[in-house]
């Protein structure tokens, strides 16, 4: 079963880094909840989610350019699973492009399908590094 959580998560993150936003959002529940280093609120659902995606889009012309997993471990909890591992991601703005050195933790859940599906995302800076910018 790690191999089936791996998978999952390999979905998710390839999507994520490769900007296929219908294919990374459907990689959560709709009532996923998300805690993010970068925001203020936990955010419950992946509508709430998808809606401040798209406005650091509208916003800043928001981007992932590529992220990056190591460091990875899957702990099975019977129908759960817990998936850690170190992400170095790549995102352009008006500002420019940025790479930022983050652990993050994602929270799967088997459902009745045998198909894992993300129910919580939690990042976080990862310590002693620091963000690189690009202008």
């Amino acid at each position: 079963m790690n191999d089936e959580v791996l998978k999952a998560a390999d979905a998710l993150v390839a999507a994520f880094g490769e900007g296929r936003l219908d294919d990374y959002f459907a990689a959560f529940a709709p009532d996923a909840t998300f805690v993010f280093h970068t925001t203020s609120e936990r955010l419950t659902s992946t509508a709430d989610y998808r809606a401040l995606w798209d406005h650091w889009v509208a916003e800043d012309d928001f981007r992932v350019l590529d992220c990056a997993s190591t460091d990875r471990l899957v702990q099975l909890l019977g129908d759960t699973a817990v998936f850690t591992h170190r992400v170095k991601t790549t995102v352009s703005t008006t500002a420019g492009a940025e790479t930022t050195h983050e652990r993050e933790t994602i929270v799967f859940r088997r459902q009745e399908s045998g198909h894992w599906l993300a129910v919580h995302e939690h990042l976080s800076a990862a310590p002693g590094t620091t963000t690189e910018t690009e202008r």
